[in-house]
């Protein structure tokens, strides 16, 4: 909170024109001899703030000898100022306050564009400016809530709950370090996971040093990697039945439902100033989906109703010492669905649908088998609700799940699972997530008729079946990062490796049929050509380096018998005819994008 205190021989304030919804009568003022409060909330400003500010402004009016006090509510004094519900919240209580100290208070419109003109006095005491701040971040009653409920970790494992403490870890490894990961709440990094330096030295994407941190630029493959799997995921939505949209990335702190959402999401933002209004920038698709639902006449026929947005990007002001590489960034792509659902039978029922979902996307990932599965819930929900979890253990083939009860809701959801990946520094990443909100229907007054006509309130899952992509990412490399120091080899699922095979010709001299069989695989396989002059074993080394799935050699006898000699990354050498190779590779490509860099090695700068 920043004040500027005048002493003023006199003020006139003449209310133009409304700024904000939330706002005053527009009554002007004209005040002689009065100390003007120019006032300004920032973001976070403590209920305690106000006594401090009191005592300052009495003891300056008394200073002064002065019987008038004029509160000006003034945005400009900061460029972090608070949202308008609670900047006049705060900006009352010091109006309050001060009326109750036999003062004649008075104050200037709230939330209109004002004129004004005041004469101050050029005396030592005439003006003063206080600054009432903590040392701390701004953040959200849902994540001030959650450091101070009662919360217990348990693993659920058949019908049996087991206190962390009690349970045999010996086949179990990665669960344990789960439990400690979510138990000892260390998220910082004490030296580089593996990915950092793969995602260097494959030329993926790096840190961009003229952003803020945990901003990404990706190079070429990074940017196919990351392409490829965007479409993956919006296939397996749009194809669960969802309505693809898109929103605003900026939304109105002014908002009363996002007002009332941002204190319930366990996040941090990023704000702008604009035209005199504070923004945020989305930390989720929620408000944009869930302001259309808003909007949106649904029927009960239509349920379970499904939006999908591919948000690129949400932003989330994650602490510095937490982001790290492709892990925990603070603008991210993250794809966002959320699902009406006429009542929690029907909830728990998509629920499960969603898990077998995002169970299936994973398995085909390659990852689920390194997943260790969370569930959080709030306890009255749990117990209530026990058959739903044993068939939610089915899903899950009976594994042990970690299990975090909590005695109240500090979010809006009364349970949630997240598929977590162990990485290479035993910490944790969640990557898929389904909730079941319980609370934003209401907020966003959204409604649905039912079977008699009557509007009812739904209940709403959110779930992201990858998670981030960034994060995705970051599973399947550190994977090949752990698997390469066991002594392995690293490679990508031919998919999803940036470039699928590498044509080499054994001299310049079948350059020319290189290049003819460059012409009949690359509408079927990302294919490049590596028409540089360097020798035969530097070529083939450095496509061996960049994890190229497939390299084809070409020379005399390929040219003569009409065949290919391939060698696959495990190193198996096949000589067959190009159709045979093609057919042989048909089925695992089922996201096919065609290269997005030049064919020619020799016409690539270095990136």
């Amino acid at each position: 909170m920043r004040l500027l205190l005048l002493h003023s021989s006199s003020i006139t304030v003449t209310p133009r024109e409304r700024a904000i919804e939330i706002s005053d009568e527009p009554i002007p003022v004209e005040l002689q001899e009065v100390l003007v409060v120019f006032m300004s909330v920032e973001r976070g400003d403590l209920d305690d703030y106000i006594e401090s500010a009191k005592r300052d402004i009495l003891e300056q009016a008394q200073r002064l000898k002065v019987k008038n006090i004029l509160v000006y509510p003034y945005v400009h004094l900061t460029n972090d100022p608070e949202s308008p519900v609670r900047a006049k919240e705060l900006t009352d209580r010091l109006y309050d306050s001060l009326k109750q100290q036999g003062y004649d208070v008075y104050r200037a419109p709230f939330g209109w564009y004002k004129e004004f003109r005041i004469h101050v006095y050029g005396h030592p005491l005439s003006e003063l400016s206080k600054t009432y701040r903590k040392d701390t971040e701004y953040i959200s009653k849902s994540l001030r809530q959650e450091s101070n409920i009662k919360s217990r970790f348990m693993i659920l494992w058949g019908d049996r709950l087991y206190d962390v403490s009690e349970f045999n870890y010996s086949e179990f490894q990665n669960l344990k370090k789960l439990v400690d990961y979510e138990t000892r709440k260390i998220r910082a990094y004490e030296s580089e996971p593996v990915h950092i330096e793969l995602m260097s030295r494959l030329k993926i994407a790096s840190t961009e040093p003229a952003s803020d941190a945990g901003n990404i630029r990706y190079y070429p493959r990074g940017r196919m990697i990351k392409k490829i799997l965007e479409r993956m995921v919006s296939e397996y939505c749009i194809a669960d039945g969802a309505h693809e949209v898109e929103t605003p990335i900026m939304y109105d702190y002014n908002h009363p439902s996002l007002e009332k959402y941002l204190n319930r999401f366990p996040a941090r933002q990023y704000t702008v100033l604009s035209d005199q209004k504070r923004y945020f920038l989305r930390f989720a698709a929620c408000f944009g989906q869930f302001l259309i639902a808003h909007d949106t006449h649904i029927s009960y026929r239509q349920l379970p109703m499904k939006m999908y947005e591919l948000t690129r990007y949400s932003f989330r002001r994650e602490q510095s010492g937490e982001v790290s590489g492709l892990k925990r960034l603070r603008a991210f792509t993250m794809p966002d669905m959320h699902t009406i659902v006429a009542d929690m039978e029907m909830a728990k029922q998509e629920f499960i649908h969603q898990l077998r979902l995002s169970k299936r996307l994973m398995e085909e990932l390659g990852l689920f088998q390194h997943i260790e599965i969370a569930f959080r819930a709030q306890e009255e929900f749990f117990d209530t609700n026990r058959e739903f979890y044993r068939e939610v253990q089915k899903v899950l083939d009976n594994r042990p799940i970690l299990l975090e009860l909590f005695d109240q809701r500090y979010a809006y959801f009364v349970t949630k699972f997240e598929f977590n990946f162990i990485d290479s520094k035993d910490k944790a990443a969640a990557l898929s997530t389904v909730q079941i909100d319980v609370e934003n229907a209401e907020t966003y007054d959204i409604k649905y008729i039912d079977r008699n006509g009557e509007l009812r309130r739904p209940i709403i899952l959110h779930a992201s079946i990858s998670g981030a992509i960034e994060r995705v990412m970051f599973a399947i490399l550190e994977r090949e990062g752990m698997k390469i120091r066991a002594g392995g080899r690293g490679e990508f699922p031919l998919f999803l490796a940036p470039i699928q095979a590498r044509i080499i010709p054994v001299s310049r001299e079948y350059l020319d049929y290189a290049n003819q069989i460059l012409l009949q695989m690359k509408n079927y396989l990302r294919t490049d050509l590596d028409d540089r002059d360097e020798t035969l074993s530097k070529k083939i080394r450095e496509a061996q380096m960049e994890w190229i799935p497939y390299i084809v050699v070409v020379g005399k006898d390929e040219m003569e018998t009409g065949k290919i000699s391939v060698t696959s990354r495990d190193g198996r050498r096949t000589h067959m005819t190009l159709d045979e190779f093609l057919r042989s590779i048909r089925d695992r490509i089922k996201y096919f994008e065609p290269l997005n860099m030049p064919s020619l090695l020799s016409r690539r700068g270095d990136i």
